[in-house]
């Protein structure tokens, strides 16, 4: 069961078509996550009218009624490639190097040290900020938290506020909703994001700044939120 507050666009074979083909499309190039963060932009650039515009050759397209991948749809797929892309850096990178004793380690400071990468969190983070300075992009993500170590992850607005509640009151399922910022309308999806591996939680549990009040995780917790913003017509 999903939460939804707004209405459900009716999906068609066509849309499962294009999204299927969208997910292979996206599998196929996560071998490097900057190169998947610039396909998202470019898919979403090339994507987003269809969302709105409808396809113009179906009989459905001939109503009033719009027809193409709804807002939802859109965002679950690229939901998938991001956290296929991060839970493949923090398992088979980051946790992996740490396994083997390697002199690479992820690192919070990784700017400024020696034989350091980022830490996943950050590497997600500097992906979602490639795309936001995309103007084709045509969508926005970031990362949301009820118990954030960077206020950058803190929520924004009302809604996101209640998007982390809401999927922190109910684990397993996702938050779609819509809200108006600057006079302009936006499909917002918030989904769990989980300790994939040991690294996220071991990160968060001996991290500095948290409180005495700071939850301690393990695998599988929900740790914030995965937020999608996709602007409406």
């Amino acid at each position: 069961m999903t939460h939804t507050r707004s209405r459900q666009v009716a999906t068609t074979h066509n849309q499962s078509f294009f999204y299927i083909a969208l997910h292979k499309e996206f599998r196929m190039r996560r071998s490097s996550t900057f190169i998947s963060v610039f396909s998202l932009a470019v898919v979403a650039s090339c994507t987003l009218p269809i969302l709105f515009s409808g396809c113009g050759t179906s009989e459905a397209s001939s109503s009033a009624t719009p027809t193409g991948i709804s807002p939802q749809k859109f965002a679950d797929g690229v939901h998938a490639v991001m956290m296929a892309d991060r839970t493949v850096y923090a398992t088979h990178v980051v946790t992996n190097l740490k396994k083997q004793g390697a002199p690479v380690t992820a690192d919070e400071y990784w700017k400024d040290s020696t034989n350091a990468i980022p830490l996943p969190a950050q590497m997600f983070r500097m992906g979602a900020e490639l795309v936001d300075e995309n103007p084709q992009a045509g969508f926005k993500y970031a990362l949301r938290s009820q118990w954030p170590l960077n206020e950058q992850h803190t929520a924004q607005t009302d809604l996101e506020q209640e998007a982390l509640k809401y999927i922190s009151d109910n684990p397993g399922e996702n938050f779609y909703g819509e809200e108006t910022l600057g006079g302009k309308k936006y499909f917002v999806a918030v989904y769990p994001d989980r300790a994939v591996a040991e690294a996220c939680w071991t990160c968060h549990n001996e991290h500095p700044n948290r409180g005495e009040s700071y939850p301690e995780f393990a695998k599988d917790d929900v740790m914030g939120g995965v937020l999608v913003r996709i602007p409406m017509p």
